[in-house]
């Protein structure tokens, strides 16, 4: 009797394990993946169901429609990017066969939502008879003009720009190459992903490359801030800073120097004397302040993608891999819109605003249905610290190696980056950097170029800027 007992308390065990592993499932079914399946770009019924509305326009920060929908009939509808591969990045894509990206995605909600009383308008209007309803549109704060201008002067090289408000955060411009045409996806897709150049890839949020001499801008921020008197600080810059067990840091294309201080060594980029800066502060002093300025982790924005920029944790004994950290080699690997925060956070006075890409949400017929307001992240640096930098960067345009940036009638500040790399075998060209804000007085854009294997950042990279800032201020 006992064993018939137990075999039943066992069977019943069995049911109730079965019993709670069912409602468990169903339970997290329903809260955790069921909600993800509904949402999913890929859900066909959801694909039916959004073509009830047409999909909302998008435009750029003066009106200019940068996409186009019409019906194709009760099930589909066609979406049209009017800038083909130049916001192919930014914008994303709509697609039912391959998905949502971008700034569709992000705000996939609004410009799937209608407005009742636009609706009840076009009815009206329209004697009766039934109108597709309208989505929502973006106004976004992207320039028409600043985004065709730096997308035809990266040409045929692979790299980014991005042009920040740094008073607002609002993104100007956000330019990739190698790009690709979303309004040609079903026949290009394939080719998209066997390329081994990456069209797909936003190289500005998410490509991370070796910073190179910019990054000396991050190891001054931490000069100032830990170094008492070190804009006093002189040495004999020879050209070499030797580091012990056979290793020695030159300056690019072995330039000396001589005699420097903080300032010229900034605006002159001496590896040597930057290298020397780094040993001094130590790895921990200089990535707590790559850190503050957002290495390691992920920069707030208003639903931008990007990938984290890396900053290395080294031990005290490796000081040949901390000289070269300090200026931008090692392993650091920076964005291009981390290296566009930095300079927007110098440019507006140590405080950092978030960068987002939409202004306002519209209703089809224009009226506003709420409007993104420029949000503070935080004081990064201090107001004395990012004056002095400014008045660094500035001297870096005016009689450095940045003087290409130079814009007339204009105060450009910047600084040029030659980061050594080896995309292309042991030997490759140098990527070309340059980071830099205008005008001087009252900055208004804030700019960052990696052009891939540009050379010298001084000439490619700094020579973009100069002509995408002249256009974003209307120079």
């Amino acid at each position: 009797m006992n064993n018939i007992l137990n075999n039943i308390k066992k069977v019943m065990m069995v049911f109730l394990i079965c019993f709670v592993a069912l409602i468990s499932y169903m339970t997290y079914f329903e809260i955790i993946t069921g909600p993800q399946i509904l949402n999913s770009p890929y859900n066909r019924r959801l694909w039916i169901k959004r073509n009830e509305v047409l999909r909302g326009t998008i435009y750029d920060r003066n009106g200019n429609a940068l996409t186009k929908s019409e019906p194709i009939n009760q099930e589909t509808q066609k979406r049209e990017y009017t800038g083909g591969s130049m916001f192919a990045h930014v914008l994303g894509y709509v697609d039912i066969k391959y998905g949502i990206t971008g700034l569709e995605r992000k705000y996939d909600e609004e410009l799937m939502s209608s407005n009742v009383q636009d609706s009840i308008k076009s009815l009206i209007l329209n004697k009766g008879k039934s109108q597709k309803k309208v989505g929502y549109s973006l106004k976004t704060t992207l320039d028409l003009d600043t985004q065709q201008a730096a997308y035809n002067l990266l040409g045929d090289n692979k790299g980014a720009v991005v042009v920040l408000n740094p008073k607002t955060g609002e993104v100007i411009a956000m330019v990739s190459k190698p790009s690709f045409d979303p309004n040609n996806l079903q026949n290009d897709w394939k080719q998209l992903n066997e390329d081994s150049n990456r069209p797909l890839l936003n190289r500005a949020t998410a490509g991370l490359y070796p910073p190179g001499s910019t990054f000396k801008t991050v190891t001054a921020i931490s000069a100032l801030e830990n170094i008492p008197g070190v804009q006093n600080r002189t040495i004999q810059d020879t050209g070499e800073l030797p580091l012990g067990g056979g290793y020695t840091l030159h300056n690019f294309g072995g330039e000396v120097l001589g005699t420097i201080d903080f300032k010229s060594a900034y605006t002159h980029s001496s590896n040597v004397y930057f290298g020397g800066l780094g040993i001094d502060l130590g790895n921990d002093k200089l990535k707590q302040t790559a850190e503050k300025l957002f290495f390691n982790r992920e920069i707030p924005t208003d639903g931008i993608p990007v990938e984290a920029s890396k900053f290395p944790y080294l031990k005290p004994y490796e000081k040949g891999s901390i000289a070269q950290s300090a200026i931008g080699q090692s392993s650091d690997l920076a964005s291009p819109l981390q290296m566009a925060v930095i300079t927007s956070t110098i440019a507006n006075g140590g405080i950092l605003m978030k960068p987002h890409l939409v202004s306002d949400v519209l209703t089809s017929s224009g009226q506003e249905v709420r409007s993104v307001q420029p949000e503070q992240v935080g004081q990064l640096i201090s107001v004395n610290t990012s004056e002095v930098m400014q008045g660094l960067m500035k001297s870096v345009v005016e009689s450095g190696t940045g003087v290409n940036a130079s814009v007339e009638g204009l105060d450009v500040a910047g600084k040029t980056g030659t980061a050594d790399n080896e995309s292309m075998g042991k030997y490759s060209p140098p990527h070309s950097w340059f980071i830099g804000f205008a005008p001087y007085e009252d900055p208004q854009v804030a700019v960052a170029v990696i052009v891939e294997n540009g050379g010298q950042g001084g000439k490619l990279a700094a020579s973009i800027a100069s002509e995408v800032i002249r256009v974003a201020l209307r120079k």
